[in-house]
């Protein structure tokens, strides 16, 4: 009796068969995948979920607390640790200098949370966090003035103190909060003044004339409107528009008459 090619084959497909399932176990071990891999966590209970996290947190290990905070928040979204987590995982992103992720965190805090008791605190870590982010790591080392830097961040940190210092004026931040706002100010102040001195000097006079403008119109009460002053004058001198130049003069002086820039024209 012929024999049906599938029978045929038979032995060949067994052995195919086996190739594959031992290429797919390899394949699997190295993606990192291992089958004999569990959780030692699926058995905890939100308690011991925070407990652990907490003595991470403590010590300083930011990555694998946010990892417990995480597990713990999205296995029990609405137990009485869920908040918690999520304050200290927006914490931990800000202590490893995850700005854009600390500020997410803590947004999403705010949104879901707004009368937590301390949601005052998620409005300042936001601004910390972009406060930070702002002068850097070689610039806190190097002693860099952030009005050197890029202001975006500036900005974004300031109107987070802004928010908490509007919504929640007896915080225990706001007095840190108002002196960051002050300090953010003048730099972003002098940050301008310095946009406005570098066009001056090479006679780009009316860039130079509108970014001084705009720290009279946005950073009046800064130290930098002293100067700005002084290069809209002096602008306006080398444009020869003597009417306006004495407009500036006179400004200057009845808001610093002990200005250096006006004993240095005299």
């Amino acid at each position: 009796m012929k024999m049906h090619w599938t029978h045929r084959l038979a032995p060949y497909v067994a052995t195919l068969a086996m190739v594959f399932f031992t290429t797919a176990l390899g394949g699997c071990s190295w993606l990192g995948i291992s089958w004999g891999d569990t959780d030692e966590t699926l058995k905890w209970d939100p308690d011991k979920l925070y407990s652990e996290a907490r003595v991470e947190l403590n010590n300083g290990s930011w990555k694998r607390s946010r990892e417990l905070y995480q597990k713990l928040e999205s296995r029990y979204p609405f137990g009485r640790h869920a908040q918690q987590a999520l304050m200290e995982i927006a914490y931990t992103y800000y202590k490893e200098g995850e700005s854009a992720q600390s500020t997410q965190a803590a947004d999403r805090f705010i949104r879901q949370y707004p009368n937590h008791p301390n949601v005052d605190y998620m409005y300042y870590l936001k601004g910390l966090a972009s406060f930070n982010e702002e002068l850097g790591f070689l610039g806190q080392f190097l002693g860099q003035d952030i009005s050197e830097r890029d202001a975006k961040a500036a900005r974004e940190a300031f109107d987070a103190f802004k928010d908490l210092v509007t919504r929640y004026p007896d915080s225990k931040y706001t007095p840190d909060a108002r002196a960051r706002m002050i300090y953010l100010a003048n730099s972003q102040g002098q940050a301008e003044v310095n946009v406005a001195r570098y066009y001056f000097t090479r006679k780009a006079y009316l860039a130079a004339i509108q970014r001084a403008q705009t720290v009279i119109r946005d950073f009046q009460q800064t130290p930098a409107t002293e100067e700005a002053l002084s290069i809209i004058a002096r602008s306006y001198e080398a444009l020869q528009m003597r009417d306006l130049q004495a407009d500036a003069e006179r400004v200057l002086t009845l808001n610093f008459p002990q200005s250096r820039y006006l004993r240095d024209r005299r």
